[in-house]
């Protein structure tokens, strides 16, 4: 008898058996016509149409492929849709072209799983919310007077770029949202650089050259300086930042008067246009004016300061690493500005590039009187419940952040997160509420748990129960094992994977 593997299988996962037809019945028939007709059917049953063999070979594409569906799963689905059509002789009239491939109808069923979870949680006992992190800031305007938590959040009431994803509803959504975790820094830098070298093709002028050769030496943004300062004469607040090939024009360079005056209409415009590209250029452009006129006071650090709080909150590490590596050298001046916040800063951002040479190293300078300062105290305590694996003490820490340490801890929270769910898996079993998991790891609701669970494993793990929404933690143990171990990977300098 021929019998074909089921096209839901590939060659290399098809059985090495062959499939029986299962009695139907307690009457014995020995009819040979009987017989046949069993033979029949079985050979009519293997013979898929082409149409239904192209939707098989298109299922399993690896461009066509979504994140968190794995082949077992797809190739159940396929097994479900193929094997009812042919049940219901529906092979001939199902459009295979068009019908969604398999991957597609999964995700489809898991939003509405989750649609239907956070139906349920929003008229479950007991309530969602939870108060959200609280993220303090100040004015811009004070900066100049007052300690500056800097944050477009208090003028705009927007959330910071990787807040805004934490409601995916589909597992695209989802990867966007670690490419920007993950690569924002690296990208941004690459546009400025690429924006740059555009603009500088374009324009007209070009710098005035020294009549007599100079000895340079590199600094900060790229630019190079004689060995002389240059004495700016320009009186424009606004100048598009450009990586200096030559001697800088000081018809081109501002002096220190109108410096303070451009910083403060930056403030003004970031306040009101939150445009963080011309803000970041013109921030570059201002220091690279200090850098060649060498001038280092109070006024180099609270621009340092500044700059880096905005690229903090921007998510664009790459230039908050910048700003952080010239103000380690600044501070030992005795300027001014405010050390102990950027330090607890540098030792929250070692721990998310997972630099333990630099860690070891930033806690090594530390003076006692520096370690009990309140925003460093968070920092190397953070630093402790990791290194102990004490999850629920770091979830602590995380939702009582001081300054906006909050924002560099956003950046591997969800790393830790998925740790303590591997830990919770093989701690708890057979399952747990949601509402544990909503309190121990700093979720701000129940739904926002479920639906950071539900990016991991499957829906039919997240069950309803009539005591709450229950996660069956003995069965989705290996899927944020292999998560966190993904998560884990080693972070450069610039913060990118």
């Amino acid at each position: 008898m021929n019998t074909a593997t089921p096209p839901w299988r590939s060659a290399s996962t098809a059985t090495a058996y062959t499939p029986v037809q299962a009695r139907r019945t307690l009457t014995r028939n020995s009819s040979s016509q009987a017989a046949s007709t069993t033979a029949t059917e079985m050979r009519k049953r293997v013979e898929w149409p082409a149409t239904v063999r192209d939707y098989v070979q298109r299922s399993f594409v690896p461009e066509r492929q979504i994140p968190g569906i794995t082949r077992a799963d797809m190739e159940e689905k396929l097994k479900q849709i193929i094997t009812g059509a042919a049940e219901t002789n529906h092979l001939g009239a199902i459009d295979w072209k068009t019908l969604p491939l398999p991957q597609q109808i999964i995700q489809d069923e898991r939003n509405a799983a989750l649609a239907s979870v956070t139906d349920m949680l929003s008229i479950g006992p007991g309530g969602n919310d939870k108060p959200s992190p609280k993220r303090k800031s100040a004015d811009i305007s004070t900066e100049l007077d007052t300690r500056c938590q800097f944050s477009v959040s208090a003028a705009t009431n927007e959330p910071p770029p990787w807040r805004t994803g934490k409601f995916h509803d589909s597992e695209s959504d989802k990867r966007r949202r670690l490419e920007s975790d993950g690569k924002m820094a690296s990208s941004s830098k690459f546009n400025n650089n690429l924006e740059s070298r555009k603009r500088r093709f374009e324009t007209s002028s070009s710098p005035t050259k020294f009549k007599s050769p100079s000895t340079y030496s590199p600094h900060d943004d790229g630019s190079q300086t004689p060995e002389g300062p240059v004495i700016g004469r320009s009186q424009a607040l606004e100048k598009r930042y450009l990586r200096l090939t030559a001697a800088p024009n000081p018809d081109n360079v501002r002096p220190l008067p109108v410096l303070r005056k451009t910083l403060d209409m930056l403030k003004k415009k970031w306040k009101q246009e939150n445009n963080y590209g011309y803000i970041c250029d013109q921030f570059k452009s201002l220091r690279q004016d200090l850098t060649v006129q060498h001038i280092k006071n109070e006024f180099t650090v609270l621009v340092y300061e500044i700059h880096a709080r905005i690229a903090l909150e921007k998510g664009d590490l790459g230039e908050y690493n910048q700003c952080q590596t010239q103000l380690q050298g600044l501070y030992p001046m005795k300027l001014g500005g405010h050390p102990m916040e950027f330090k607890a800063y540098r030792i929250l951002y070692f721990i998310y590039t997972r630099n333990r040479t630099a860690i070891n190293s930033a806690l090594s300078d530390l003076t006692p009187a520096e370690k009990a300062d309140p925003a460093v105290s968070h920092a190397l305590e953070v630093r402790s419940a990791l290194a102990l694996g004490n999850y629920h003490r770091f979830f602590q820490l995380y939702l009582d952040t001081p300054n906006m340490g909050a924002y560099l801890m956003d950046m591997f929270v969800e790393r830790e997160r998925l740790s303590a769910l591997a830990c919770i898996c093989k701690a708890y079993k057979p399952e747990v509420n949601i509402r544990f998991i909503t309190e121990e790891l700093g979720f701000e609701s129940d739904e926002q748990s479920a639906r950071f669970v539900l990016d991991h494993v499957a829906e039919h793990l997240l069950q309803e129960r009539a005591d709450g929404v229950k996660l069956l933690t003995g069965k989705c143990g290996l899927a944020f094992e292999q998560a966190k171990n993904d998560a884990h990977r080693v972070i450069d300098i610039k913060g990118q994977i």
